[in-house]
């Protein structure tokens, strides 16, 4: 796509993977035992709409769970940040989606600039087109990236260099990561901090009835969001996947601390695309998505293990979530 600088569609640097290794990924994920599906493909314009939508659900805790954090302990927040960092940063947006939470941070945080990074790039130029429209005076840029795979962003983006670094990855999402994983990632953030900081959203250990609801809501926002990625690895892979010969199924694994969202099939089938198919019995599942859960002592070393220094943490008063910043 080039460089896309908001809002004259020039500050949008995409640097998603070739389709050729998607098709790689995705094909090498169904033909596994079990078979899997990076959660990258949950994240094409309809699913993050839908990711969106299940934000807003009664049953999804997270969001405004966090959100409760910030409203009672952002002034702490910011003061920690500033006593940190030394002056207004840049802030960093990761999995920025449609870039509401780092923007209601703006002000508090006195940020000097934007940078949102999403996988989903169409999703995130019409999200940064009209947040340019409600901060006209912010530097704002943003990079289509699968930072799963790897966290470089473009070396030319002179608006990460106008002030210190605050990454910022709210949200949970670091849960989506084993803990290997994310003690991979982490590391990269800690690199691209540059000395700055990161601050950081974590879903917290609770009982598996409020976990189970959260990923499985009545209305079945959550399932049409599992099944939609069947139609993206259709588009992506050429594959023949139907929604309706599919389930949604969450459930917590205690062993391993994590919800996991699986598609079940409803009868055995067989699953075809260019150069290669896959036999499902019925029952059998496709695993999508793990959201690992934390407690704040484990989190906080996984940090300090990944390279930051001191670490802070704010909790909501049920002890639900926990937002920590940690030094570069």
């Amino acid at each position: 796509d080039g460089l896309y600088t908001a809002p004259t569609d020039e500050a949008l640097r995409s640097d998603i993977e070739p389709v050729v290794r998607l098709v790689e990924e995705a094909a090498q994920g169904l033909l596994r035992q079990p078979a899997q599906a990076s959660p990258k493909f949950f994240y094409d314009v309809l699913g993050s709409r839908l990711f969106d939508a299940i934000t807003e659900l009664e049953a999804y805790y997270p969001t405004r769970t966090e959100a409760l954090v910030f409203d009672t302990q952002g002034a702490a927040m910011a003061e920690a940040v500033r006593a940190c960092l030394g002056r207004p940063p840049v802030l960093v947006e990761l999995g920025a989606g449609n870039c509401s939470k780092a923007s209601r941070l703006f002000a508090l945080l006195q940020a000097r600039a934007y940078v949102a990074v999403d996988i989903s790039v169409e999703f995130l130029r019409q999200s940064l087109l009209n947040l340019q429209l409600q901060h006209p005076e912010m530097d704002l840029a943003g990079v289509g990236l699968d930072f799963s795979a790897s966290l470089d962003l473009p070396a030319d983006l002179p608006v990460l260099d106008s002030g210190p670094r605050l990454l910022f990855y709210p949200g949970s999402s670091i849960g989506n990561f084993a803990p290997d994983e994310a003690l991979r990632l982490l590391r990269d953030m800690h690199q691209l901090a540059a000395g700055g900081a990161l601050l950081i959203g974590v879903d917290l250990i609770k009982s598996s009835a409020l976990l189970e609801a959260a990923y499985d809501d009545e209305l079945g926002v959550t399932a049409a969001f599992n099944l939609n990625l069947l139609l993206h690895l259709n588009r992506v892979l050429g594959s023949d996947f139907r929604p309706a010969d599919w389930r949604h199924v969450a459930c917590f694994n205690a062993v391993e601390s994590r919800i996991e969202m699986h598609l079940e099939a409803r009868r055995a089938l067989v699953v075809s695309w260019p150069g290669g198919q896959r036999r499902f019995s019925a029952g059998e599942r496709l695993h999508t998505e793990n959201s690992y859960k934390w407690t704040p002592a484990g989190f906080e070393s996984l940090l300090q293990r990944a390279g930051f220094g001191s670490v802070q943490t704010w909790c909501d008063p049920k002890g639900w979530f926990a937002v920590c910043l940690a030094s570069g």
